[in-house]
């Protein structure tokens, strides 16, 4: 199965709740008062002449198939329901992409983005849903990057996030990817302190043919960073990944590890790391968006992976990422499988997120 595919599939938590909130949208439309009726005029009566029965009103026939579609056994589809966009229409767009994880400021956008050149006029759910994917597309294509690669070696990819976000999968469908392209990687499992997080690196390594450095249990991360730094140029590796521990943004001596690790890779090298890599989990929502602003100012992100997209109601969060802060997005994960992370694809994104 392909990743759009899965993609589609997946994102059905979300791809469904965008999809029902569009039609009722649209079917909160009041219903059109029926125009009032005028009776027929009485016909002039001659003297004497007996006035003849006022005929009926004909009723208007039902819609029925053609003659031609009823011979070849076709149907004729029910019209699609309509709504005026108006700011009643407008109001309820905006709560249901909030509703969503668009976020406020960006759900404010995109429907009045929508609504220029449409207001006044009625529309379906149909066309709602195109002129919403469309704008997520014109939001998201410019951050849709894959991970640039450099002739520097090693090049040093540090990956940070949170616990749980998904950073040692991501490192090891990462490095395996980069493995099967060609690519010579290294992993430093920097996360010291969580033994089982350096037994999956090792076996992600043993599956994609990878050497994965650690250190002593609770041994100093940054020490590990740096020493692992030192045998990828030894060994003349395209690429070291180094795994960190997942952190709080609000714990102060967990974050400022995080820095120490950036200020050991820069003695030995003052241009490393090359990419910081933020490992986001679209479950967490709006949350997401505090996270990349905490890492920012401690490890300078340069891009940004989304995870557990296929487990979500939310995937909006990742449109809401794109508007306020534009890193690029490299990748996106719906599932376990060594392919179930992808380059991250605007248009793609966008019609299997509202559903088309």
């Amino acid at each position: 199965m392909s990743f759009l595919s899965k993609l589609r599939d997946r994102l059905t938590k979300s791809s469904s709740r965008i999809s029902a909130g569009l039609d009722e949208v649209i079917g909160d439309a009041p219903a059109p008062a029926a125009p009032p009726q005028a009776a027929p005029a009485p016909a002039p009566q001659t003297p004497g002449v007996p006035h003849p029965p006022t005929p009926a009103v004909p009723r208007p026939a039902p819609d029925r198939p053609g003659l031609v579609d009823r011979l070849l056994g076709r149907e004729t589809a029910p019209a699609e329901p309509r709504r005026e966009l108006d700011d009643a229409m407008l109001e309820d767009l905006e709560d249901m992409l909030i509703a969503a994880d668009m976020g406020t400021d960006t759900a404010l956008r995109v429907t009045a983005n929508i609504a220029e050149g449409r207001m006044g006029r009625r529309i379906g759910a149909t066309e709602l849903k195109q002129a919403l994917a469309d704008e997520v597309t014109r939001i998201m294509t410019p951050v849709a990057r894959p991970l640039p690669l450099y002739p520097k070696k090693p090049q040093v990819v540090l990956v940070v996030g949170v616990n749980g976000s998904g950073k040692t999968t991501t490192i090891g469908k990462l490095a395996s990817q980069f493995r099967a392209a060609g690519k010579k990687v290294v992993i430093a499992a920097g996360d010291t302190f969580r033994a089982a997080a350096v037994e999956q690196l090792q076996v992600w390594g043993q599956r994609a043919g990878v050497p994965v450095m650690v250190a002593a249990h609770g041994s100093d991360p940054a020490s590990l960073a740096f020493d692992a730094m030192t045998r990828a140029e030894a060994e003349g590796a395209d690429l070291l990944m180094i795994d960190t521990a997942g952190r709080l943004q609000n714990r102060a001596d967990l974050m400022e590890e995080l820095a120490k690790i950036v200020r050991v890779i820069r003695k030995k090298d003052p241009t490393a790391p090359h990419n910081t890599l933020l490992v986001l989990d679209a479950t967490t929502g709006q949350n997401a968006l505090s996270q990349v602003e905490t890492f920012r100012k401690l490890a300078d992100v340069s891009g940004l992976v989304m995870t557990k997209l296929d487990g979500t109601a939310r995937g909006g969060v990742l449109v809401a990422l794109a508007d306020k802060f534009g890193l690029p997005i490299h990748a996106i994960g719906v599932g376990e499988q060594i392919d179930d992370l992808d380059a991250f694809d605007a248009g793609e994104f966008a019609r299997a997120l509202v559903g088309i």
